[in-house]
C-alpha cells in the first residue's frame, strides 16, 4: 500500500470515489491507499486459481478476482483480495462482498507482510471464512490456513506435486495447474 490521504474519509465517500477512480484503493479506518499494479506471474497465479474456481467450485458459489472489494469490520475496512469465493446467496451487494468462505492472496515483496499480518488478523475475524490461501509467485509454494473451530486454524504447506483441497466450494486443484505458465526465473 502507498500513503493514505490526510483527511479520513467516511465509508460512503470512499465507495463513491471508487466508482470514479482509475486506480483501485483499499480503505482502512478512514485512510485510502492506492493499490500497486501486479506482475505477470501474479496475474497468472491468481487467474489460474480463479479459472479453476469458476469451472470446478460448487455451483452455489461465486468466485471473484481482485476488482471486487471485501467489506470488513462494519465498513471500516475494504480490501481487494486477489481471489475470493462466496457461497452465501445473501451476500449480494453489487460492489463489495462481506462473507467469503475462501480468500487467496498472491504474495509479492511489496504486499507479503501486509497479507501475512494486517490482512490475516482482520480476515480471521470473518465467521464465514474457512480457508485463507497464500500463494508465492516466485516458486511453487502455497500456505493454506483452514479453520478448525471459531478460534483455531490449521496450516499446511503445499508444493508442486500436491493438491489444493478447499472445503469451501468443494474443490480440489493440483498445485501444478495453479502455476501453469508461471516463469519462476522472473523476480517477484
Amino acid at each position: 500500500m502507498t500513503h493514505a490521504l490526510l483527511k479520513p474519509l467516511k465509508e460512503d465517500d470512499y465507495l463513491a470515489g471508487e466508482m470514479l477512480a482509475d486506480v483501485r484503493h483499499e480503505f482502512v479506518n478512514g485512510g485510502v491507499y492506492a493499490m500497486a499494479g501486479a506482475s505477470e506471474n501474479h496475474n497468472r497465479v491468481s487467474g489460474n486459481l480463479y479459472s479453476k474456481l469458476v469451472v470446478g467450485a460448487d455451483q452455489s458459489c461465486r468466485p471473484f478476482m481482485s476488482d471486487m472489494k471485501l467489506r470488513l469490520d462494519s465498513g471500516n475496512v475494504f480490501y481487494y483480495p486477489d481471489v475470493m469465493l462466496v457461497c452465501d446467496a445473501s451476500d449480494n451487494e453489487p460492489y463489495f462482498k462481506t462473507s467469503p468462505c475462501m480468500i487467496a492472496e498472491v504474495l509479492s515483496l511489496s504486499t507479503e507482510l501486509t497479507d501475512r499480518r494486517e490482512k490475516w488478523a482482520v480476515y480471521q475475524k470473518l465467521q464465514s471464512l474457512r480457508e485463507y490461501v497464500l500463494l508465492a509467485q516466485d516458486r511453487a509454494y502455497i500456505e493454506v490456513y483452514q479453520r478448525v473451530n471459531l478460534s483455531q486454524w490449521g496450516m499446511a504447506v503445499l508444493g508442486m506435486d500436491d493438491t489444493l483441497v478447499l472445503t469451501c466450494g468443494d474443490i480440489s486443484v493440483p498445485v501444478r495447474d495453479l502455476y501453469r505458465g508461471v516463469d519462476f526465473s522472473v523476480a517477484a
